[in-house]
């Protein structure tokens, strides 16, 4: 915060009102000065704080700006503010800072408006009152500082010291987009992609999204180029592109975004967008997976157990697998049970097989429910129990249709002729 409140008492010194406006010599300047002129006043405390034509001299600036300040001029009275915030000429001291800032903003000066309204949310230097920081945010909204639009914007889309209303900040968002707010773009595109605060509109999403990521170039924020770049993966705002997602994707994944690097390994893994590359889409998903993406987890799993794009390893599929399983991917479970039962990169083991495909099938994952109805069936890693076959192979049969519902019922039945009237009951219950 020092570093901001630094940047704009640069600024205000840079670019005083009526600024390189002034014909008079420094010492007419001075004379004035000395004889009370408050504009004469603040011209010199800005002259000493930049050292335009004098030698920088914070004391004696923030000197001037005191004496311009206690005759009311709103030019002096925000700087001087400024210094008391990070102590630049005078003793650091919040309470005096927002002493000034208030006088400054009470006078209409809008840059004073949201300092003060800034101060009241942090509670710096006042007690923390989102209320009063909402109002003085209003304030300098109106005026059209674009800075206060976007910040009464985010007070409104968390409900704090106003009513939580999507619509209101979209509208104060608009605001300060429209004089090219480049984090105002961000969250536009963000609110029509999601339809919150505003009609869902995709088209619309994809055009304030472009605009804030123009604004960061290669170096953007990374969630929106992954933002993007899912639009035209999906052809949702913008017509279906695959080259322009691997694009978007490549940019965001660069950056380190996990998801990005997730989907551009898919694409690689399938030739969508670019030219199908097995070795490309294991990198991409060896760096996702690295960062804890259980998808890529999962499918880096695959791609060992396969031996695509690498040498074939069960032990490090294995591995993998238990990265993803253990975050509650059922893909992955059911896959790492497959590698238990089997015996492939890990000791054979019927009961942690059995183990894993529960938790898979308890998500819903036909094959773990098929695999764990057939153990049960077998007494395979788990006693046997023809009603715990019947009800997880029913499970999986509901599940499916066609061939594979068919495929399924038959097993099913298989079981179901050894099984007596209770027992039938008992696995549909």
């Amino acid at each position: 915060m020092r570093r901001v409140f630094e940047l704009l008492l640069l600024f205000v010194s840079l670019f005083p009102y009526g600024f390189g406006q002034q014909k008079e010599t420094p010492a007419e300047l001075l004379k004035k000065a000395e004889q009370g002129d408050a504009k004469a006043q603040t011209f010199l405390g800005n002259s000493y704080a930049t050292g335009q034509s004098v030698a920088q001299d914070y004391a004696e600036a923030a000197r001037w700006y005191r004496k311009a300040a206690e005759h009311g001029d709103a030019a002096a009275q925000f700087p001087l503010g400024l210094m008391y915030s990070i102590g630049r000429g005078v003793p650091p001291d919040h309470v005096q800072a927002i002493l000034w800032y208030r006088k400054a903003a009470d006078q209409g000066l809008a840059t004073a408006q949201f300092i003060l309204a800034w101060q009241y949310v942090s509670g710096n230097g006042v007690p923390q009152d989102f209320v009063e920081a909402v109002r003085w945010y209003k304030k300098a909204a109106e005026q059209g500082d674009a800075k206060a639009q976007f910040n009464l914007g985010v007070m409104y889309m968390r409900g704090q010291g106003v009513a939580q209303d999507d619509a209101e900040a979209v509208r104060w968002y608009r605001k300060a987009a429209e004089q090219g707010n480049a984090s105002a773009f961000s969250i536009l595109g963000i609110s029509y992609f999601a339809g919150k605060g505003v009609a869902q509109d995709y088209a619309e999403a994809a055009r304030w999204l472009r605009k804030a990521i123009e604004q960061g170039g290669d170096a953007g924020d990374a969630g929106l180029q992954f933002a993007l770049a899912s639009m035209y993966d999906s052809g949702n705002g913008v017509p279906q592109d695959y080259a322009e997602a691997v694009r978007w994707y490549r940019k965001a994944a660069e950056q380190g975004n996990a998801a990005a690097q997730r989907r551009l390994a898919s694409m690689y893994a399938t030739g969508q967008g670019v030219t199908q590359d097995d070795a490309e889409a294991f990198r991409w998903y060896r760096k996702a997976a690295e960062q804890g993406n259980a998808v890529a987890q999962f499918e880096l799993g695959i791609m060992y157990m396969r031996g695509q794009g690498v040498a074939q390893d069960y032990a490090e599929a294995v591995r993998w697998y238990r990265k993803a399983a253990e975050q509650g991917d059922a893909e992955a479970q059911c896959n790492l049970g497959v590698m238990y039962m089997k015996g492939q990169g890990v000791a054979q083991d019927y009961a942690e097989a059995a183990r894993w495909y529960r938790k898979a099938a308890e998500q819903g994952n036909v094959g773990a429910q098929f695999y764990l109805g057939d153990m049960y069936y077998q007494g395979q890693g788990v006693p046997q129990d023809y009603t715990q076959a019947h009800m997880w192979l029913n499970l999986a049969a509901s599940l499916v249709a066609g061939d594979a519902q068919e495929k399924l019922a038959k097993v099913r039945n298989l079981v179901a002729n050894k099984m007596t009237d209770a027992q039938l009951a008992e696995a549909q219950k």
